[in-house]
């Protein structure tokens, strides 16, 4: 009864129109910063942070909120337009989402993403406010034998990627703990492979790795092809899913959110544990 009530109490402060106007403004910034590759949700709630300063707190975190969920989305966009990741949970959007635009299907590879990412997003707030104190005691037992487990959980996870060539795959697993392992040792407290560069002691972020293997590349391959590259002009139309996409989507839209849910919700894990994992289980549904 005392859920229900502060739920009563939450959505009544939430609906105040300063509220939504803030909590709108917040969706529209985050969005737009999140097109930007390399900036991210983090980085867009760091840099809008000052903008809250005069403001109610419950506004602050309402429009908070609303830049981290815009950011979010935002990263989406790069990703199914230019195959560029605006953060890091958009990588697998580049796969499947790329492809989509230069067939013509922008519009419709960016309104599924869009209103796939609000049911969910949806969902798993619902979701997360009725398990959240019996999660706060679980995460207060979350030990490094447990974030041991998940990260060779995420090893697991990449088998299911690997379509040709399972050598190839364990290679880049290597080669991914390799380039983990540069940084300040946490037990010892001893730096590892930074060869003297103190920029490399924070270790190397997600942002600009994954910024260097599809951003790069994609500039490196239209280089390669000069004045041959083939450059695909399309309009972005029919951003409205169709009966046919919805009725194609919805159990891949109901798997995602249950994945990213669990997934999510564990220490370490985060979205691109989740999007990696969810793309990997569509992979196999698809065969």
């Amino acid at each position: 009864m005392d859920l229900f009530s502060q739920l009563i109490q939450g959505f009544a402060v939430a609906i105040q129109p300063i509220n939504l106007f803030y909590c709108l403004l917040g969706c529209l910034i985050g969005t737009l910063v999140g097109v930007l590759p390399g900036l991210g949700p983090t980085a867009a709630m760091s840099l809008l942070l000052p903008a809250t300063f005069h403001t109610p707190p419950v506004t602050a975190i309402i429009m908070l909120a609303g830049i981290y969920y815009g950011a979010m989305y935002g990263g989406s966009t790069t990703s199914i337009l230019v195959n560029i990741p605006g953060e890091a949970a958009s990588v697998m959007t580049c796969l499947d989402g790329y492809q989509m635009a230069r067939q013509g299907k922008a519009g419709r590879a960016l309104g599924i993403c869009a209103f796939g990412s609000f049911i969910a997003g949806t969902l798993g707030l619902i979701g997360l406010t009725l398990v959240a104190p019996p999660l706060a005691e679980f995460a207060l037992k979350f030990g490094p034998p447990e974030y041991f487990a998940l990260m060779c959980m995420g090893l697991v996870v990449l088998s299911f990627l690997t379509s040709t060539s399972m050598i190839r795959s364990l290679m880049m697993a290597c080669f991914g703990i390799i380039l983990g392992t540069v940084g300040i040792d946490t037990v010892s407290g001893s730096a590892r492979f930074t060869f003297g560069v103190t920029e490399l002691l924070d270790g190397i972020g997600l942002v600009p790795l994954v910024m260097g293997l599809f951003g790069i590349s994609e500039i490196l391959v239209n280089l390669e092809q000069g004045t041959q590259r083939e450059i695909f002009k399309t309009k972005v139309k029919g951003l409205l899913p169709t009966l046919a996409d919805w009725a194609q989507a919805k159990w891949a839209l109901l798997r995602g959110t249950v994945i990213g849910f669990w997934l999510g919700i564990l220490p370490g894990g985060g979205a691109v544990l989740s999007s990696f994992v969810a793309y990997a289980v569509e992979k196999r549904f698809s065969k």
